[in-house]
C-alpha cells in the first residue's frame, strides 16, 4: 500500500517528569554522581567569568589614583598614571558589554553544533590569554584597552549560552535548579574573591599583579575543563551506567533541532517574561558590580584594599542565596508538588521585591555601614531569582535553552552598556546624593520587571517547543 506519514507531537509535563524521576534509583543523586562533578567544575568556570570580568572594576580605582613624586629639584607634585575622568572610566567599564552583547544569540544557536562543553571552555580560555596582556595594552592607551575589553566580552559571551546547552544533555528536570545553581553561584563567589583579592594585589603588588594571577588561574581551570567535560552522558566514558540511564530516561530524546520558530519565539509572553526579569536583575547587578567599589571609595573614603572588601560583602551573601534558592526550589517541585509556573514566579518576584525595598533603603541612609548592609540584603535577594528566571529557558523549551538563554542575556547584557556609563554622567560631584539617584533609578527597574514576569511567567513546555517526530508507516 502506499507510505503514510504521520507526525506525532510529544510534550512532557512536569507531572510525568515528577513520576518517571521518582522510580529512579536514589543512589543515582549522590554528590559524586559526574553531573555534579561537571556543575562543580561549571561553579569554578563561572567563578573565572566573573573574576575576569570584575578585576578591571577594581583596578581602575588603582590605575587612576594621585601619586605623590618628586622632581630633580626636590619639589613635591603629584600625576595620575592614567588620567581617565569619570566618564572615560564608565565607558571603558562598560566596553565588556559591547562585545557581550554581540555574541550571546551566536552563542545560543551554536553550542549544540560545535560542542557546548568546548564552546565554554574556549570562551574562558580566550578572555583569560587576553587578560594576561592587558598591562601591556592599557599603556598602549584608553582606545587600546578599550578594544581588548571589548574583545573579552566577545569571548565570554557564549558562555551562559553554551552551558543551557550543556544542561540539555545533563540536567534531569528535577533537578534543573539545584545543578544550574551551583554553577551560577560561582559568578558571585567570583566576584568576592576577586573583589578581596584584586583590591590587595593592586594595593600591595601593584595593578598589573590583578591581571596577571587572574589570567594564570583562568588558563589553569580552561586545562582541566577541556579535559574532563564531555558533550553528553553518551560520550562520557567516565560516567556509571546507572546515571546515564537515570540522565537519559529523565530527559527523553531531545529530536535535532531544525528550523527555529522564530515568530512563536517572539510572540511568547513566558519568553518575554523572562527577558524581562533578566534586564531588571542584571541592571542592578551591574550598577553595583561595575560602580560599587568606586562608590565605597567616593562616599565613605575607604582604602582600596578595604574598598574592595566591603565591595565584595554583598556578593557574598548573593552566593549563598543562588545556592539555597536553587535547592529550596526543587524541593518545592518535588516534595510539595508546587507547580514550576509557581515556583519560578515565587523565587524572581520576593527576590525583586526585597531587593525594591534595600535598594530604596540605601538611598535614605547616610551611614556607610548601614549602607553597605542594605546593599548586600538587596544584593543577596538577587540570589533567589536565579531560582526562577535563569532556569526558565529550560523549563519552557529544553530543545531551545541555549538559543532563549543568548536572547535573554542579549537584552540583559544592555544595562551594562548603559548603567556604568549613566553612572559616572550622575556623580561626576561624587556626592551621596548623586548616588542615591542611581539607587532609585535600579528600585523602579526591579519593581517593573517583576510584576511583568509575575503577570506573564510559564513553567510549562510550550507548544511551539514540543518534539516534534516523524513516523514513517507503511
Amino acid at each position: 500500500g502506499k507510505s503514510k506519514k504521520f507526525k506525532l507531537h510529544l510534550c512532557v509535563d512536569n507531572s510525568s517528569i515528577l513520576v518517571m524521576e521518582n522510580i529512579q534509583n536514589k543512589s543515582s543523586k549522590s554528590l559524586l554522581a559526574r553531573r555534579y562533578q561537571i556543575a562543580i567544575l561549571s561553579f569554578f568556570g563561572f567563578f573565572n567569568v566573573y573574576a575576569l570580568r570584575v578585576n578591571l572594576s577594581i583596578a581602575v580605582v588603582k590605575m587612576t589614583e594621585e601619586i605623590e613624586a618628586e622632581d630633580t629639584h626636590l619639589n613635591n607634585y603629584t600625576y595620575r598614571e592614567f588620567d581617565w575622568d569619570s566618564k572615560q572610566q564608565g565607558l571603558l567599564l562598560s566596553s565588556f558589554f559591547y562585545g557581550y552583547i554581540v555574541t550571546q544569540i551566536p552563542g545560543g544557536w551554536l553550542a549544540p553544533y560545535v560542542g557546548a562543553a568546548k564552546l565554554f571552555g574556549f570562551g574562558i580560555l580566550a578572555t583569560a590569554l587576553a587578560t594576561l596582556f592587558t598591562p601591556v595594552i592599557a599603556r598602549a592607551g584608553l582606545e587600546a584597552l578599550i578594544a581588548v575589553r571589548i574583545l573579552e566580552g566577545l569571548f565570554e559571551g557564549v558562555t551562559f549560552p553554551a552551558m543551557h546547552a550543556l544542561w540539555s544533555n545533563w540536567a534531569p528536570p528535577m533537578e534543573r535548579s539545584r545543578l544550574a545553581t551551583i554553577g551560577y553561584s560561582g559568578n558571585y563567589v567570583g566576584t568576592v574573591v576577586a573583589m578581596i583579592t584584586c583590591g590587595f594585589l593592586a594595593e600591595h603588588a601593584g595593578w598589573e599583579s590583578v591581571f596577571y594571577v587572574y589570567g594564570v588561574v583562568g588558563v589553569i581551570w580552561c586545562s582541566i575543563w577541556l579535559y574532563t567535560v564531555k558533550e553528553s552522558p553518551a560520550l562520557d566514558k567516565n560516567i556509571s551506567s546507572e546515571e546515564r540511564n537515570y540522565i537519559e530516561s529523565s530527559i527523553g530524546v531531545l529530536e535535532e533541532k531544525g528550523s527555529t520558530p522564530w515568530r512563536s519565539i517572539l510572540m511568547s509572553f513566558p519568553v518575554w517574561a523572562i527577558i524581562a526579569a533578566h534586564f531588571s536583575e542584571n541592571w542592578g547587578f551591574y550598577t553595583l558590580l561595575t560602580q560599587l567599589p568606586t562608590f565605597l571609595s567616593d562616599v565613605t573614603k575607604f582604602k582600596l584594599d578595604k574598598t574592595g572588601f566591603m565591595a565584595a560583602i554583598p556578593y557574598l551573601a548573593m552566593a549563598v542565596a543562588v545556592q539555597g534558592g536553587g535547592l529550596l526550589a526543587d524541593l518545592l517541585r518535588t516534595r510539595f508538588n508546587v507547580s514550576t509556573t509557581w515556583v519560578r514566579k515565587l523565587f524572581t518576584c520576593s527576590a525583586f521585591i526585597g531587593q525594591t525595598v534595600f535598594m530604596l533603603a540605601t538611598a535614605f541612609t547616610f551611614s556607610p555601614t548601614v549602607a553597605v548592609a542594605f546593599l548586600t540584603l538587596a544584593v543577596g535577594f538577587g540570589g533567589f531569582a536565579w531560582a526562577g528566571f535563569s532556569v526558565n529557558h529550560l523549563d519552557i523549551a529544553p530543545k531551545y535553552a541555549s538559543l532563549l538563554m543568548g536572547l535573554s542575556n542579549t537584552f540583559a547584557t544592555i544595562p551594562g552598556i548603559i548603567s556604568p556609563g549613566l553612572t559616572g554622567i550622575i556623580v561626576q560631584d561624587k556626592e551621596a546624593e548623586s548616588w542615591h539617584i542611581v539607587f532609585y533609578i535600579s528600585a523602579a527597574i526591579y519593581l517593573l520587571g517583576g510584576i511583568f514576569y509575575l503577570i506573564f511567567a510559564s513553567g510549562e513546555r510550550q507548544k511551539w517547543a514540543c518534539a516534534a517526530d516523524e513516523i514513517e508507516m507503511a
